[in-house]
């Protein structure tokens, strides 16, 4: 038993000794902080998006015209039945799709049976007239031969008398009124007779046009390329790729395109936050995410003035198109892009990490390896870094994260705390500056404003800040947001 203590009381002194040998092994080691070496360099302000490569000219491929154009048929949503797979490489006249025929067919009967009922009606009325004429020029030689006969009886009763005579021309002046009336009659039912036989050849004219035109349609039902290029699938307005099964209507005809691949450009939207930031332009650099290694060059070309909400999204964003400088056959319509767009570039200026900004009371500091909690006065910004304007200079080091013993700097730069008050002072007299113009402006242009003053609107508006209005209508019951850009309204 006493052997048993002595080896518990041996093995807990042994630990004890260990712990004291390692702490005064490590006792002495200090923690090592991330740091940073301030240098000079190139500082630019970036805005990043993401788009989609688009062909800045393409032509359609589309569905006969005539289910827009035509007069006599009417249309409504025709279904893609076949459709070539999309990035097919295609010639001129090679087949591309088939739109689906069985409603056009059903018409096509329905005016076929119209025509030959017209065509029947056509026959009857021809015949109809030709026995009413032919009974007419009976009846017309009839009174003809009574009018001769009264003339032989009046000629006969020369011996009669008076009565008999007097009888007699009565009977010729009737026999020749019904002759004249007979003539007169006979002219006005020719004439009518040879307006019915328009109308009626009129009417079968029509419906074998229609008959004609229909089956012109439907033999446009198989569609071939108008010129070489690469198949690429028409995009609805929901963003939704058309493609078999699809309908089109006779107002939007296009099935696919054929994109020009030699002039390029990238689609994209900025969020309302920054479109203030965006004008055309503005140099881009062009990422593609099939192609990582591959950068280009681009220039913004448009900026829309009136801002859309994306679906299945609650912010508020601009379109934006960047032209493309290089040409590249690898680059493909509906390619990912990412989209660097260069607001602003500063030379050979002064930057540290976002990271190394510390705050104290509104008052930027940064700890150097000097022991020094140094203020700074801060310049613009990027995602990741911030300009210095004072406070440090080149080849100062700075810590990237708050030291354990931050407690032991020393403050320095005290003398840069009222210019950095200065110049926030300043910034906010700017800002209500802005608010009080944009105001001012709302209540310019935004009371009674339709959609269709804010379309015109669009056309003669320039670049600048974002007016952001609800419009509650008179009867209450919902508002809407006008988001329109600022400078030139």
């Amino acid at each position: 038993m006493k052997k048993l203590i002595y080896i518990s009381i041996g093995i807990i002194a042994v630990l004890i000794i260990s712990v004291i040998i390692f702490n005064r092994a490590t006792g002495g080691e200090k923690t090592e902080y991330l740091k940073v070496k301030i240098e000079k360099g190139k500082f630019e302000i970036l805005v990043t998006t993401t788009g989609e490569l688009q062909a800045e000219n393409s032509e359609d491929i589309t569905a006969p015209q005539k289910l827009r154009t035509s007069r006599h048929l009417r249309f409504g949503q025709i279904k893609i039945q076949d459709l070539i797979p999309e990035g097919t490489v295609v010639e001129e006249g090679e087949y591309v799709a088939t739109l689906d025929r069985s409603d056009a067919l059903n018409r096509l009967k329905d005016i076929e049976d119209e025509l030959e009922k017209m065509q029947s009606s056509y026959i009857k009325t021809k015949l109809d007239t030709t026995i009413q004429l032919r009974n007419l020029r009976d009846e017309l030689i009839n009174l003809e031969f009574a009018v001769e006969e009264k003339e032989i009886v009046l000629e006969q009763s020369i011996f009669e008398p008076p009565a008999t005579i007097r009888q007699a021309k009565i009977d010729l002046d009737k026999a020749q009124r019904a002759f004249e009336q007979a003539k007169k009659n006979y002219k006005l039912i020719v004439q009518q007779a040879e307006a019915d036989m328009r109308e009626a050849d009129i009417n079968l004219a029509k419906e074998q046009r229609s008959k004609d035109e229909m089956q012109s349609v439907i033999n446009q039902f198989v569609i071939y390329a108008p010129s070489p290029g690469m198949v690429i699938y028409k995009k609805e307005w929901g963003g939704k790729k058309r493609e078999v099964g699809s309908m089109i209507s006779p107002w939007d005809l296009t099935v696919a395109t054929l994109p020009d691949l030699s002039s390029m450009i990238s689609r994209t939207y900025v969020n309302e936050i920054d479109i203030s930031k965006i004008k055309t332009g503005q140099e881009v650099r062009i990422g593609v995410d099939a192609f990582p290694e591959k950068e280009y060059t681009g220039t913004i070309t448009d900026v829309a003035n009136i801002g859309e909400q994306l679906p299945n999204t609650d912010a508020k964003v601009f379109e934006v198109v960047i032209q493309i400088n290089e040409s590249d056959p690898i680059l493909r319509p509906s390619m990912t892009t990412s989209n660097k767009i260069i607001i602003a570039t500063f030379e050979d200026t002064l930057f540290v990490p976002i990271e190394t900004i510390q705050s104290d009371d509104s008052i930027p500091f940064v700890y150097t390896t000097k022991g020094a909690k140094q203020v700074v006065v801060l310049g613009p910004s990027n995602e990741n870094e911030v300009i210095i304007e004072h406070g440090l200079e080149a080849g100062d080091e700075i810590y990237l994260t708050v030291p354990d013993d931050k407690d032991n700097f020393k403050l320095r730069g005290e003398e840069l705390i009222e210019i950095i008050k200065k110049k926030k002072e300043q910034e906010r007299k700017k800002e209500e500056a802005r608010k009080a113009d944009n105001g001012k402006q709302s209540d310019k242009f935004g009371k009674g404003m339709s959609k269709e003053q804010v379309d015109k609107m669009k056309k003669s508006m320039g670049e600048g800040d974002i007016i952001i209005e609800k419009k509650q209508p008179e009867d209450g019951k919902s508002s809407r947001e006008v988001v329109v850009k600022q400078d030139s309204i």
